[in-house]
C-alpha cells in the first residue's frame, strides 16, 4: 500500500482547507468514465471504495488521479481516413488536398475514439496538513504534472510550491559515494548511477553492489556525478535518490511490519495503519534528508 514513488512539494504554511471543502473543489474534476473527449481524460476518484474523492485521516488528506487513455493505432486512423478520403474524392470529383485531408483525418480520429479500448491508470497523492507536504506516488514527471495541473483548476489560490535544498543531491550524493559513508542516520546501498557533465552525457550504472574506491575515484576523476544512489534511513526505509529530488524504489523494511499490520484489523483499519505510518516515516526521513542536503531553499 505505501507509495513507491516521491514527487515531493511544499504546501503554503498559511494555507488552511476542511477536507470538506478540498472534497466540494474537486468535484467539479471528478472522472466520469465513457464521457466524450480527447483521447486522454483525467479526473479524480475515490482513495477506497466507500470513500469521497477526499480521504480524511487526521492531519493527511489522500487524492487519486484517474487516467483514461484511448487506445486508438496510427495505422487504423491512416486506414479509415484513406478510406474517407476516396468516399470523398467520389463525391466532389478532385482528390482532396492536404488541408482537407487534415480535416479528414481530425474527423475520422473524433468518431473513432469513442469506440476505441480503454487503458486507466491511477496516481495516488497526500496532503500532510501538519508538515506542509504534498506527496505524489509518480515514477514519471508527466504524472505528477497531472495531478498539479487539477490541483491548479480546483485550488485559488494555488497553495503549493516547489521543494529545494540548498545542496544539490548530486553534490551530496557524490561526496558520500567519494568517503564511502552517507550522512548520520543513512546508509549506502548498493545501487549507484554516475553520470558525465560533458557533452556526451556517458552513464555508468552499479545494481547490486557498491563500487570500489578505485572504480569511483575514476568516474569523479573523468567529470562524472553521481545521479542516483540506493540509501537506507535508520534502518527503517530504503530508498534511491535522485538528482532531482525525487526518491523512487521505496520500502518499508521489517522493523515497521508489526506496525503496518496490527492483529485483528480490518481491510480499512489496515488502511488507516499503514498509511498513517506511512507518511510519519515519510516525515521522518525528509526532515534527515533535508537537513543532509543543507537545509531548505528558500523561495
Amino acid at each position: 500500500m505505501w507509495f513507491k514513488n516521491l514527487k515531493l512539494f511544499r504546501l503554503n504554511p498559511d494555507w488552511k482547507i476542511t477536507a470538506q471543502d478540498l472534497e466540494e473543489k474537486l468535484q467539479e474534476h471528478a472522472f466520469i468514465e465513457g464521457s466524450p473527449g480527447q483521447d486522454t481524460k483525467l479526473g479524480w476518484v475515490t482513495p477506497l471504495e466507500e470513500s469521497g474523492l477526499v480521504y480524511e485521516l487526521g492531519q493527511y488528506y489522500f487524492l487519486t488521479l484517474q487516467a483514461e487513455k484511448k487506445l486508438l493505432p496510427a495505422s487504423v486512423i491512416n486506414q479509415f481516413t484513406r478510406e474517407k478520403a476516396i468516399e470523398i474524392e467520389e463525391q466532389q470529383g478532385y482528390k482532396p488536398g492536404r488541408k482537407q485531408m487534415r480535416e479528414i483525418k481530425e474527423m475520422v480520429t473524433d468518431t473513432l475514439i469513442p469506440k476505441a479500448f480503454s487503458i486507466f491508470r491511477q496516481t495516488r497523492a497526500c496532503l500532510d496538513l501538519e508538515n506542509h507536504w504534498l506527496y505524489i506516488d509518480a515514477g514519471t514527471a508527466s504524472k505528477a504534472d497531472e495531478v498539479i495541473s487539477l490541483l491548479v483548476k480546483a485550488l485559488d489560490p494555488m497553495p503549493i510550491q516547489s521543494f529545494m535544498t540548498e545542496v544539490s543531491p548530486s553534490t551530496a550524493m557524490t561526496e558520500w559515494i567519494f568517503s564511502d559513508e552517507a550522512t548520520e542516520g543513512f546508509n549506502l546501498e548498493p545501487q549507484a548511477e554516475f553520470k558525465s557533465t560533458q557533452e556526451d552525457r556517458a552513464t555508468v550504472r552499479f545494481t547490486n553492489v557498491i563500487p570500489s574506491q578505485e572504480e569511483v575515484s575514476k568516474h569523479i576523476e573523468s567529470g562524472k556525478i553521481v545521479t542516483k544512489l540506493g540509501l537506507t534511513w535508520r534502518d527503517r526505509v530504503s530508498f534511491v535518490l535522485h538528482d532531482t529530488l525525487e526518491i523512487k524504489r521505496i520500502q518499508a523494511l521489517e522493523i515497521l511490519d508489526e506496525q503496518r499490520n496490527p492483529s485483528g484489523a480490518d481491510d480499512v483499519e489496515r488502511y488507516d495503519a499503514d498509511m498513517t505510518l506511512m507518511c510519519k516515516e515519510f516525515s521522518g526521513l525528509l526532515e534527515d534528508l533535508t537537513e543532509a542536503l543543507g537545509g531548505e531553499k528558500k523561495q
